[in-house]
């Protein structure tokens, strides 16, 4: 009669990836802050990091690179080692395991997306693409519907629409990226990204300066023309209308007062502010012990007529 043999039950872990360590644990809940305790806890660290890499090995096909990924696990097992308490008489790996794969997660969720998008969102997102995957017989090459999805789903049609959208967030397109044709015929994505016209604000204001600097007197039309237009220094233009500098400068100076004031004051009666009523008397200008407190002095007026 042959002697039967029973195969011995295969561990689940090797003896490199689940390290005895109990009583050094023990040893670490009772240790204070210090040296001793951080070298411990280092060693603790160093002991279980080939369990943190397998892990974190687990999840290196969704876009992140191996060396980032155990990075991350490596600090998820830190914070397990620091939390754990022996006391409660749960083994260390029951505890670390779930410590270690929501670090990784969280990273995922808070730090891969290219476009960052609410977490609520990104839970659509995760159950749009799971019913998708399910759905996705690839019979017919055809992508289930978005009433099918949200029926497998239990998801309403407008979360199914936001977490098909959220599907195309998470990664970026590069604006060497081609659109269209092949690479010798396609356009570039940088060439027909629209830039913002730093002009725009100049046009404004060109438009909004021109009728109060047809009610200025000609003289003042003159000089802010000769002095912005024509770039004459303000002796050049005293020479030429036959008064000092002095004069020029105090022309110029009221010149641009009277246009701000104009500008502010029609810019005011077309957008009133939210607390002014309609037909309500203007604010008071404050009044000094000298008289009226003066503007402040614009700028160079955009445009100016002779």
């Amino acid at each position: 009669m042959s002697t039967v043999r029973y195969r011995a039950e295969r561990a689940r872990h090797s003896h490199e990836d689940a390290p005895e360590t109990a009583d050094d644990f023990k040893k670490l809940a009772t240790l204070p802050e210090g040296p001793e305790r951080q070298a411990l806890s280092e060693r603790l660290v160093e002991a279980w990091l080939p369990m943190a890499h397998r892990l974190a090995a687990k999840y290196r096909s969704r876009g992140e690179t191996l060396e980032d990924l155990e990075q991350v696990a490596a600090l998820g097992l830190v914070k397990a080692v620091d939390r754990y308490d022996p006391a409660h008489g749960t083994p260390f790996v029951p505890f670390a395991v779930p410590t270690i794969v929501g670090e990784i997660r969280r990273h995922f969720r808070d730090h891969t997306w290219d476009v960052h998008v609410p977490r609520r969102i990104q839970e659509l997102r995760n159950k749009v693409r799971s019913s998708v995957k399910a759905l996705n017989t690839g019979i017919d090459g055809r992508s289930p519907s978005v009433a099918r999805i949200a029926e497998h789903s239990g998801l309403s049609e407008e979360d199914v629409s936001t977490g098909l959208e959220a599907l195309e967030s998470f990664s970026s397109l590069s604006l060497d990226a081609t659109l269209g044709g092949g690479d010798e015929d396609g356009v570039a994505l940088a060439d027909v990204l629209g830039h913002s016209e730093p002009r725009y604000d100049q046009v404004v204001a060109r438009e909004a300066v021109k009728p109060c600097l047809q009610e200025l007197p000609e003289r003042q039309r003159r000089v802010l023309y000769l002095r912005f237009f024509c770039g004459m220094t303000q002796s050049k233009i005293g020479e030429e209308l036959g008064v000092s500098q002095m004069h020029v400068s105090r022309l110029i100076s009221r010149s641009c007062q009277e246009v701000r004031q104009k500008v502010e004051h029609d810019h005011g009666r077309r957008h009133p502010s939210r607390g002014q009523r309609a037909g309500s008397r203007p604010a008071r200008r404050r009044v000094t012990a000298t008289g009226p407190a003066p503007a402040k002095a614009p700028t160079a007026p955009a445009a100016a007529t002779t």
